[in-house]
């Protein structure tokens, strides 16, 4: 009974650091393209820093991408970059790579 257990325990665990990375990279990401969209818009560093974490905390609002996509496009087009959707998702896309790289190369 104890081997179940064990094995239990160790799916737990294991489970629970990859939702954890999961998060991380997420985070990392929104922060990445964040940064990416604010260098479009020609924000200064401290702008870029604020609407960086302004992106992390909008993918808070529901789940998946579509917020943070929202915010971003709106704020883009708002700020009177040519951005169409496709090119948000490209560069979400990118950000994810870049963002598992930077965090398997933290470890």
């Amino acid at each position: 009974m104890t081997d179940f257990s064990d094995r239990e325990r160790a799916f737990e665990s294991q489970f629970a650091r990859e939702e954890e990375m999961a998060f991380r990279i997420t985070a990392r990401r929104n922060r990445l393209v964040g940064t990416w969209a604010a260098g479009l818009m020609g924000l200064t560093a401290e702008e870029t820093d604020a609407y960086a974490k302004a992106v992390v905390q909008a993918d808070f609002e529901e789940a998946g991408d579509e917020d943070v996509i929202r915010k971003l496009l709106g704020d883009l087009v708002g700020a009177g970059v040519d951005m169409d959707d496709g090119r948000v998702r490209s560069a979400l896309h990118d950000a994810t790579v870049e963002a598992r790289r930077q965090l398997l190369e933290s470890q």
